[in-house]
């Protein structure tokens, strides 16, 4: 939004120079002071708009020393309003391409976040999730705490970001309120206790499932008001024991 705005701001400097060169062209072009008399504005603007393409065809030179400063001006300050607005866009382009590869999510990603999916680390649960959301061609994020990690998902084609999911600041980039669903799973749950009360604190209102692998881990989560557990050793468990009847 920020390089948009800027681009914006440039293109009406760009469109004021016109308007004032050619305003001033045409009056000093009627005075004499180019080589051939300026007596229309659009002649004017034409003589404006080659001499800020630095086209310079030759047809209309400036002949006294007022006119020379005034065309020496008009081309600075064009070039300088040019290079300005080409800096501007080139470097909102890197700044999108460092983020991407470095992980971080850019302010234009945020903009399109809304009913996603939210994968809060890359265990064995959400590993399978992503699969089956990629599958039916879901809108989903994965969020990792960890580069190597990130590099592997990427190279699956998941849409992925790093951050620390047990930092409030972080989580906060990843629209957690417009969320669709957030599952918890990071394999460490010391972590994913965090990551839990983090999402809560952030996205009350949003259906968050983490998986827990121990009953101590399933008792601090229903204490900060986590709806849906899941124990995959406990479904294992039990599809087992199922079988054995």
């Amino acid at each position: 939004m920020k390089i948009a705005s800027q681009v914006m701001a440039y293109a009406v400097i760009a469109l004021l120079v016109v308007i004032i060169g050619t305003t001033i062209t045409y009056y000093l072009g009627r005075a004499g002071n180019f080589n051939v008399k300026i007596n229309t504005p659009l002649t004017a603007l034409y003589f404006v708009v080659v001499t800020l393409g630095t086209v310079g065809y030759g047809d209309i030179v400036p002949v006294t020393p007022i006119a020379r400063a005034f065309v020496i001006i008009l081309i600075l300050v064009g070039l300088s309003v040019f290079l300005s607005a080409v800096t501007i866009i080139s470097s909102g382009f890197v700044n999108s391409r460092i983020e991407s590869l470095s992980g971080r999510i850019s302010r234009m990603e945020r903009r399109g976040l809304a009913k996603h999916i939210v994968l809060i680390g890359y265990g064995p649960t959400n590993i399978y999730i992503a699969k089956m959301l990629k599958q039916k061609g879901s809108k989903f994020i994965i969020i990792v705490s960890d580069k190597v990690t990130f590099d592997r998902i990427k190279s699956l084609g998941y849409r992925a970001y790093v951050a620390d999911e047990t930092l409030a600041d972080d989580m906060e980039q990843f629209e957690l309120k417009k969320a669709k669903y957030i599952v918890i799973d990071t394999s460490d749950s010391a972590r994913s206790l965090y990551a839990a009360i983090i999402a809560k604190n952030i996205a009350s209102s949003r259906p968050v499932s983490v998986v827990a692998d121990n009953p101590d881990m399933e008792k601090h989560l229903k204490g900060i008001g986590v709806e849906h557990i899941i124990n995959p050793i406990e479904i294992a468990a039990k599809d087992i024991a199922s079988r054995m009847e």
